[in-house]
């Protein structure tokens, strides 16, 4: 089975893009040599030069797409069309894509990344509930309508244990961790569903009450996409190992705290100055350093 490609979005040159980079070529085994695309929004304001320089010394390249005027600046709305356009360019490549946030970090070669041909999404849950719907509890409002506006079908629902903070939810995926087969159109639907369902007047009261709905509207919509489009045997989630929260590393319980960082597959951060606080170990403590140094010179 072949490699996927692997995408994140940027809003300009962000140096957390140059260090995801850096570790796919220096910790993904087998798919070190993989395609990598950073997806940035098309702009009169040209990318640094010592920017670009780096990206192209790794081998990276630039991805560009109009951003719909009429999304604005609302949360996460450029993510979702970057997810798009990276989705139609793998689709295009006849490759599966690995859509990661650009806070994340490959440790160890992600195996899992390469899913069997009969699955058609490698996925993390959210790290922690949230918005989220709590499994035993009667569905809320906010994401009934979701359901209804996706057409998700009552026998879709499955548990989902969040990464985090233990807690069983309905589905609801991290959007910062997609093995996709690009064939599905799944972000491409997302797009379509997101500019469909985001301001929806009944939306609008629940951006008022809390700002977490607006923020994390997206990935609402995008379970009710998945759970709309793929049979849960058709979908895998990875393990633990994979895209853990390392912002989160003091607040979590002593069980979801890893004993050796190292060992972990892929891990996001939020900010650089989280791995200050973390218990990196060499080699991989002193290569961060060292990529801190070049891209910061």
């Amino acid at each position: 089975m072949e490699n996927p490609v692997f995408a994140c979005v940027s809003s300009g040159a962000d140096i957390r893009t140059l260090f995801l980079v850096a570790s796919i070529r220096e910790y993904a085994g087998n798919m070190s040599s993989s395609p990598i695309y950073i997806v940035v929004p098309k702009s009169d304001k040209k990318l640094p030069n010592d920017y670009v320089r780096h990206l192209l010394t790794m081998d990276a390249k630039v991805l560009a797409f109009t951003p719909d005027p009429d999304l604005g600046k609302f949360p996460f709305a450029g993510f979702v069309q970057a997810a798009a356009t990276a989705e139609a360019f793998a689709k295009e490549n006849d490759r599966v894509l690995a859509w990661l946030n650009l806070d994340t970090l490959i440790l160890n070669p992600p195996t899992d990344f390469i899913i069997d041909q009969d699955m058609k999404l490698a996925y993390r849950p959210v790290h922690h509930t949230l918005i989220g719907s709590i499994y035993d509890k009667p569905i809320d409002p906010f994401w009934e309508l979701v359901y209804k506006k996706c057409g998700v079908p009552k026998d879709s629902i499955f548990p989902m244990r969040t990464h985090i903070d233990d807690q069983v939810l309905r589905p609801y995926f991290n959007a910062g961790c997609l093995i996709i087969r690009p064939e599905e159109d799944l972000l491409h639907l997302w797009l379509t569903k997101f500019k469909e369902i985001y301001q929806h007047p009944k939306m609008l009261e629940y951006y008022e009450k809390d700002a977490l709905y607006s923020i994390f509207i997206h990935q609402v919509i995008l379970a009710g996409v998945i759970l709309s489009s793929l049979k849960k045997e058709e979908m895998v989630e990875l393990s633990f190992d994979y895209n853990y929260p390392l912002h989160l590393y003091s607040e979590s319980e002593t069980k979801y705290q890893p004993k050796d960082i190292n060992e972990l597959i892929t891990v996001r951060y939020e900010e650089i100055n989280v791995w200050e606080k973390i218990p990196f170990q060499d080699p991989i403590k002193t290569w961060l350093t060292t990529q801190k140094l070049v891209f910061t010179a």
